[in-house]
């Protein structure tokens, strides 16, 4: 049956459930009143499942907890018809639901996630990625196909159980060719310590995407045919968003008016946490709420020193966490705000709004309030862009654990982002002259366990392989005139430095490095990022603007080969293998781009 309402969640709605300040109940002891002594179970240390561990004073990287709970969650992934803003399209969901369903852990569980393949008409691959999440113990669970997995078949499963090692906000989504611009996407949190600030109530996720009512399979076609970039129809905050049906061209799609926006709950006088990702597929946004101030508390996976803003700037898959202080009176109602830069992005409609409802305001009302003007020309992260017109983030920002980079990396490697023309005359990205391909038949992460870390004969998989070196510097030259959310996986990044031109050689606000796990490098600009290389693995790096990692602007960072090697990798890969093996060997696989 086709449907034409926005899915099943209830991100957006004014009954959507917020979020605790952490999961209790299965697997965690509490003190059980009225019971005998010999019968009472332990409380929480201090009071938390993550103990006396401080957002403040614990490094995360050694010392993450192990709660031993597990957050099971089952997953179908499947084709559906929705209309989130009222233009009605063929998409993928999972369990029926756009955006993809909330998961939630506490820092230290372990998420055991089923996920079903059951994409159909036609069928696909698929696999699933956990963004921002280190995955130490689990590198062959970062979900990445061709590199750490193969692709789960059409039909066929597999379960990712990895740990919760970092908390704060994030998201998950495929990460086979663009399929999460086609719907594959959704918000992972991470309940952690948050002493550095104080609220009243966890709104939860707050996703902002551009929308496509194309196919993404088709776009991706567009984007390797040679022409122009796609544009986006409309700008989505949870899932929902108005569209003006006129612009439906004759014989297109059905279009529904007055589709709706997401609306939010504000209680005078409260504070309240607002978990912003930007879960887009192409555009920079920039995110505002009408006569209020935002108070950022944490960029991507790391708490940051307290700092207030008028709008936050977002990246492909870059995450703001933010407190709003409710100050106005109970009957106001206003609109936040997701603008589309459209400098920075191929963009038709780049306005997006929800509204925001006092206690006792008119909720049949559209608010009336005033934008918050702001300068929309700047294509960087400028984190505090409005109240001292800043365009520099790494002085004003400053991790709330801080612990200097070494300002002298074992080994430094620059990479240049080139575009142009392939072999067949297909333009594509290269970074250091070589474009991406994957081959979903041979994951190099698992070759490289077998004992095969060389790959001479296939240059395109872009394997870096910096072998026992503590520490690495990447440096990358971007001699093109659009900018890149770069995105690494299995660390957060020290940014060390970011602009136009040529890196005069000085680390930004050192020893109060940021650190993050996303960050844009600006048209003809560079960025220097370095990270300790304390996660054996292969890891990807890349632009995370779906139609670029499409044309091959992708890099596999291999480290400490040797103790992969040491790693057991688990049946269940060999299974997932031995699943695409049959498949593919009697489907044809359309692999029309890099594959990621």
């Amino acid at each position: 049956m086709q449907l034409t309402r926005p899915g099943l969640s209830v991100l957006g709605t004014l009954g959507a459930p917020t979020l605790p300040q952490f999961l209790s109940g299965v697997g965690y002891p509490r003190l059980q009143v009225g019971k005998a002594a010999a019968d009472i179970e332990k409380p929480l240390q201090n009071g938390f499942p993550w103990g006396s561990r401080q957002a403040a004073r614990t490094n995360p990287y050694e010392n993450s907890p192990t709660t031993g709970v597990i957050r099971s969650y089952d997953f179908t992934i499947a084709r559906g018809y929705i209309a989130p803003d009222g233009v009605n399209k063929s998409v993928m969901l999972i369990n029926g639901q756009f955006p993809g369903p909330t998961i939630e852990a506490n820092w230290g569980d372990t998420f055991s996630i089923n996920v079903h393949n059951q994409i159909t008409e036609p069928e696909e691959g698929t696999a699933l990625h956990w963004h921002g999440l280190l995955q130490r113990a689990t590198p062959w669970f970062d979900g990445v196909p061709a590199v750490q997995q193969c692709p789960i078949a059409p039909g066929k499963s597999l379960t990712y159980t990895f740990k919760a090692d970092l908390f704060g906000t994030s998201w998950y989504h495929s990460h086979y060719s663009a399929q999460y611009a086609g719907g594959l996407f959704g918000a992972m949190i991470v309940h952690g310590p948050h002493e550095n600030i104080l609220y009243d109530t966890d709104l939860g996720p707050v996703l902002l995407t551009d929308w496509y009512h194309k196919e993404y399979f088709d776009l991706v076609e567009e984007v390797m045919t040679n022409r122009p970039p796609p544009k986006s129809d409309n700008n989505l905050i949870n899932g929902k968003m108005d569209f003006d049906c006129s612009r439906i061209p004759a014989g297109g799609p059905a279009c529904t008016p007055n589709a709706g926006i997401s609306k939010f709950n504000f209680e005078s006088g409260k504070t309240h946490r607002l978990r912003l990702i930007n879960a887009g597929a192409d555009a920079t946004l920039r995110f505002t709420i009408d006569n209020h101030t935002m108070t950022v508390i944490a960029q991507d996976f790391v708490p940051v020193v307290p700092f207030n803003t008028n709008v936050v700037t977002l990246g492909i898959g870059q995450r703001t966490d933010v407190i709003v202080k409710a100050n106005m009176s109970p009957t106001s109602a206003v609109f936040m705000r997701s603008n589309l830069t459209e400098k920075c992005s191929s963009v038709n409609q780049p306005y997006a709004v929800a509204a925001i409802y006092y206690e006792k305001a008119d909720k049949n009302k559209t608010p009336q309030s005033t934008a918050t003007v702001f300068d929309n020309s700047f294509c960087g992260n400028d984190s505090d862009f409005g109240l001292t017109n800043s365009q520099d983030p790494l002085t004003q920002t400053k991790p709330l654990f801080p612990f200097p980079a070494l300002q002298n990396a074992a080994t430094t490697q620059d990479i240049a982002i080139t575009f142009g023309p392939n072999s067949t005359g297909t333009n594509v990205w290269y970074m250091d002259k070589v474009s991406f391909r994957a081959n979903y038949d041979h994951p190099v992460l698992l070759l490289a366990a077998a004992g095969n870390t060389s790959y001479p004969y296939d240059p395109q998989w872009n394997v870096y392989n910096f072998g026992g070196n503590a520490s690495v510097r990447v440096i990358v030259h971007n001699n093109f005139f659009v900018a890149h959310p770069m995105h690494l996986h299995g660390h957060n990044f020290f940014v060390l430095a970011e602009g136009v031109g040529t890196w005069d050689g000085k680390i930004t606000n050192y020893p109060y490095t940021q650190r993050r796990d996303v960050q844009i490098v600006q048209a003809q600009g560079y960025l220097v990022i370095q990270y300790d290389t304390d996660n054996p693995g292969v890891w990807p790096f890349h632009c995370h603007i779906a139609w670029h990692v499409s044309g091959g602007l992708y890099v596999n960072l291999m480290e400490h080969p040797d103790q992969i090697r040491q790693k057991v990798v688990p049946q269940t890969l060999a299974q997932t293998c031995r699943d695409w093996s049959e498949y593919s060997g009697h489907n044809i696989v359309e692999q029309i781009d890099s594959g990621l």
